[in-house]
């Protein structure tokens, strides 16, 4: 697959941390991260996704668009439910669980147009923690939000996701170096790995480690 014109891209995903795909608009981290979930990419891809246990990814895979994608005619629990239901699945008592841990259950019967767009935010990763998936691909969900409700919702999704192989993809250095215990920049002639700051995820905003490490990799941007 090509970052840029026939770039060949190597891409290594350790189990259950947070790895950070950081790179400017355009690049192709979006696409990329489209492929890995078996979408619609409208590019030539030559090459292969495959895991180290073998398996198909199929059915192992949860995505969230920076977009909420909520559906406005469905309130929130219905568009929570949304996947759960056209399976067939029971979902009530995982529903129940997840309206509390983000902080939705006073916001249940309500629309999306209703809502802020961090509430937005949270009613779409609920859904997202709803598939009950190990792999958990994630496209710049939390771009569109004010400083504080991203840092909220980075703090939020780390925790629910915890255990999980995330890939999330950012063009946001502080957001890499605060969630990543993997950063891998991503530039038209490929993807190289970056080090992460000093200790664990997810760090301090404030942490003088986070706050190096962003300024190396926003470096790095502006270099490429």
């Amino acid at each position: 697959m090509g970052a840029g014109p026939q770039t060949a891209v190597d891409l290594a995903l350790p189990i259950g941390v947070w790895t950070c795909l950081l790179g400017p608009s355009g690049v192709g981290k979006s696409t990329l991260l489209r492929l890995i979930a078996g979408l619609d990419v409208g590019v030539a891809f030559s090459g292969e996704v495959s895991t180290s246990d073998g398996k198909s990814l199929e059915g192992r895979l949860a995505y969230m668009a920076q977009s909420d994608l909520l559906l406005p005619w469905l309130n929130v629990a219905q568009n929570i439910q949304l996947g759960a239901k056209l399976r067939g699945e029971a979902t009530e008592a995982r529903l129940d669980d997840l309206l509390v841990r983000t902080g939705l259950q006073a916001h249940r019967d309500k629309h999306p147009p209703a809502l802020s767009g961090g509430m937005r935010q949270r009613a779409a990763l609920a859904r997202t923690l709803m598939e009950d998936r190990p792999i958990v691909l994630l496209d710049e969900p939390f771009s569109a939000l004010d400083a504080k409700t991203r840092a909220e919702m980075q703090e939020l999704a780390f925790e629910l996701l915890k255990g999980r192989s995330v890939l999330l993809v950012t063009h946001d250095p502080a957001e890499a170096a605060r969630l990543g215990t993997e950063i891998l920049l991503m530039q038209d002639s490929g993807i190289s790995k970056v080090a992460a700051p000093s200790g664990t995820p997810i760090r301090a905003v404030d942490d003088p480690a986070v706050l190096d490490r962003q300024t190396a990799l926003l470096r790095q941007l502006r270099a490429a």
